[in-house]
């Protein structure tokens, strides 16, 4: 008798079962996981910990490595036994994973722009890794006072602070001064850009911060 293929009923029936299993087995490993850390910190022994909890040895282990369901009732002892309660035992279950970037001294992407090849450099030191473009950070160096700059302009605000020189920054008809220290915030969907080069050499971080949707 040949075996008759699954319907699609029956697949997303295993599919969801199998989902289960591996949700289940992930927050026992969890709780065991805490568990643990909480007992080493406090230099407990497994032993120690069964007999504030009056729960057997043997139990307490099988919960530390995730090899057991466990009652509610059996967790709140145990959690009582390490000085913690339930809902720090749960704190951290299930939330979103950081999405964290570290660009060392030096480092980030060298990116040329139009009309800025000469003494203008930009590091990019961070790209979003998601379909929506949230912010966008660059570490910009100039040090050739005759550069010739193209005006900018695009979508959101832009966040400029000088860490070294000065230098008159255009936005739309008002030039403003800018020097070491000094933070200028502003709509990039007005026509900008740099002015002249008073004090070389000049760096600055500029950051552009774009609405919903860009």
């Amino acid at each position: 008798m040949k075996n008759e293929p699954l319907k699609l009923e029956e697949t997303k029936t295993l599919a969801n079962r199998r989902s289960h299993e591996n949700r289940k087995m992930e927050l026992e490993q969890y709780i065991g996981s805490v568990l643990r850390g909480r007992r080493i910190e406090q230099s407990l022994t497994i032993a120690e910990v069964a007999e504030r909890a009056e729960l057997s040895r043997g139990m307490v282990s099988k919960i530390e490595n995730g090899q057991v369901a466990t009652s509610l009732d059996s967790l709140a002892r145990i959690t009582a036994a390490l000085g913690m309660t339930l809902s720090q035992l749960f704190r951290d279950y299930d939330s979103a994973e950081a999405d964290a970037q570290l660009v060392k001294a030096g480092g980030g992407m060298e990116v040329v722009r139009m009309g800025t090849k000469r003494g203008h450099t930009y590091h990019l030191l961070a790209h979003h890794r998601g379909h929506q473009k949230n912010f966008e950070p660059f570490l910009i160096s100039m040090d050739d006072e005759s550069e010739a700059f193209p005006t900018f302009q695009h979508e959101g605000t832009q966040l400029i602070h000088m860490l070294q020189g000065r230098i008159d920054y255009r936005h739309g008809k008002r030039v403003y001064e800018l020097e070491e220290g000094d933070t200028f915030t502003f709509d990039a969907r007005v026509p900008h850009g740099p002015e002249q080069l008073v004090r070389v050499q000049i760096r600055f971080l500029a950051i552009t911060i774009f609405g919903n949707g860009e």
